[in-house]
């Protein structure tokens, strides 16, 4: 493998060009003026909300572990055969996503 191939000294020069042409754009780069209007949040024209946007995250976890639940206990039963033990195992996949979904 030549010496110029091996990774550190890959990562060198992937680094060099890098600062080079950061160094460049930097230069060609537009010089802005601060302003109170870019510092303002703006959303299709509209003022944004100053409470809170989202409700938390409960009702998202809850539907994650619904998600969970229901894709692994899939996984399972279509991994084995049908046998009385799958049958028990999705009844109780059954009864813990109804008590997931009924709080």
């Amino acid at each position: 493998m030549p010496f110029a191939f091996s990774p550190p000294v890959a990562f060198a020069v992937y680094v060099l060009l890098a600062g080079i042409l950061l160094a460049v754009a930097q230069s060609v780069a537009a010089k802005g003026t601060p302003s109170a209007s870019k510092t303002k949040t703006y959303s299709s024209g509209e003022e944004a909300q100053t409470g809170a946007a989202s409700p938390g995250y409960k009702p998202f976890f809850m539907v994650a572990f619904f998600f969970a639940i229901l894709h692994l206990g899939v996984l399972i039963v279509g991994s084995g055969g049908f046998t009385p033990v799958t049958g028990v195992y999705i009844l109780g996949l059954i009864f813990s996503l109804l008590a997931l979904a009924l709080g």
